[in-house]
């Protein structure tokens, strides 16, 4: 049996202003809220059809609405930087788990399920992204250290969260690259990898006016 059988998705609710801001321009405060909600829900169904989960958790900043499936329970974030939020999402859950965002709607349940059954080999696992982020962690047991204080949202925030889980004394899987939506460039480079997903045609639907 896998060591790991939860999900974790954090997220931002999708609302003007709130979600995706870096998109804008050239999106306006409402279709970045739009394409964010889309990313979002591929994310959930991704999720919901990744088999062997036993649990699934959104782990969400902002109101809830009807676009949260009725088998993802819903717990909100804490803490004030990214790197303290991931730390309360780990340890509110309690579980072995992989976490993900919602930046990269190509995800797949296979992709999911590979990053669960890593935890079988290593206490930890990470998906690095091309910008120097990551987009998705995973661990065996909730440890807040392994976050506090590495800086998010930089070139160097894998590398830092990779450094991190070697102090730890924690071996981890590294899993496949995978590019997630922070520009425009990067929302048509994902649209073109899951052309049938709610975020390419969400994207397909804004028009020309979003061509990079």
């Amino acid at each position: 049996m896998s060591a790991a059988s939860t999900l974790i998705v954090i997220a931002k609710a999708p609302r003007p202003g709130h979600s995706k801001t870096r998109l804008c321009p050239p999106c306006t405060p409402r279709q970045a809220a739009d394409l964010a909600l889309a990313a979002l829900r591929d994310t959930l169904t991704a999720v919901l059809r990744t088999p062997g989960v036993d649990r699934r958790v959104l782990v969400l900043d902002g109101t809830p609405g009807a676009w949260v499936p009725a088998s993802f329970e819903v717990l909100p974030q804490r803490g004030d930087g990214l790197d303290e939020r991931l730390a309360a999402a780990f340890d509110d859950v309690g579980d072995p788990a992989l976490l993900v965002g919602m930046d990269t709607p190509q995800i797949s349940p296979s992709l999911l399920r590979a990053g669960l059954d890593a935890l079988d080999a290593d206490p930890a696992a990470l998906g690095p992204a091309p910008d120097g982020g990551y987009w998705a962690i995973g661990l065996r047991e909730p440890d807040a250290e392994v976050f506090r204080g590495v800086p998010m949202s930089t070139a160097h925030t894998c590398a830092a969260q990779r450094a991190r889980l070697d102090e730890r004394g924690l071996s981890w899987a590294e899993l496949p690259l995978l590019r997630d939506v922070d520009r425009i460039e990067d929302a048509h480079a994902v649209a073109a990898l899951a052309p049938e997903g709610r975020f390419a045609r969400t994207l397909d639907a804004l028009g020309e006016a979003l061509v990079p």
